[in-house]
């Protein structure tokens, strides 16, 4: 006969399995606060490149947008994950036009299969394009772009009236 002693074999199991059940519950709601908490957000604004549904997994929307300040100049690029369809379909639409995303970011999401990015677009609008502010033009053999004047009309000159006959 064995003593009670000799029988605690099974019995770290409840405690192993508590602690695999708190650690789930604590990652879990870790997630969950950084899914609805935003460290940023706001919108910018530019040429959406590329929008692509990607994952082996979680399939979540990648997209990448050009933003140009002036013409010319090198473009930043914002690189966003969407997880909505509804929104992918509308940013899938507005391809090529200048579009405004709306954006929340989320950081500290222990795993890719949330999106590629910090960046979460929420929504999307198109861009009403308005003229430049400065007017650019290269210069031929300078090898750099100079801002030109602004170029005003020349006001109309006023008709020379007709000279009269010499006299004889």
């Amino acid at each position: 006969m064995k003593s009670p002693k000799q029988q605690n074999g099974l019995a770290f199991l409840p405690i192993l399995a508590g602690i695999i059940f708190g650690s789930a519950l604590l990652f879990v709601l870790y997630i969950w606060i950084m899914m609805s908490w935003s460290y940023s957000y706001g919108e910018r604004a530019g040429w959406v490149q590329k929008l692509s549904k990607k994952g082996f997994i979680c399939k979540t929307w990648e997209g990448e947008m050009a933003m140009v300040s002036l013409p010319g100049s090198v473009p930043e690029k914002f690189l966003f994950t969407i997880r909505d369809d509804k929104t992918a379909a509308q940013v899938n639409t507005m391809m090529g036009k200048r579009v405004a995303l709306t954006y929340e970011q989320h950081i500290g999401l222990p795993t890719s299969c949330f999106g590629d990015t910090d960046y979460f677009v929420t929504a999307a609008s198109a861009v009403q394009d308005t003229a430049s502010p400065i007017s650019i033009q290269s210069v031929p053999g300078a090898g750099a772009v100079v801002p030109s004047p602004p170029t005003t009309p020349a006001p109309p000159t006023p008709p020379t009236p007709p000279t009269p006959p010499a006299a004889k």
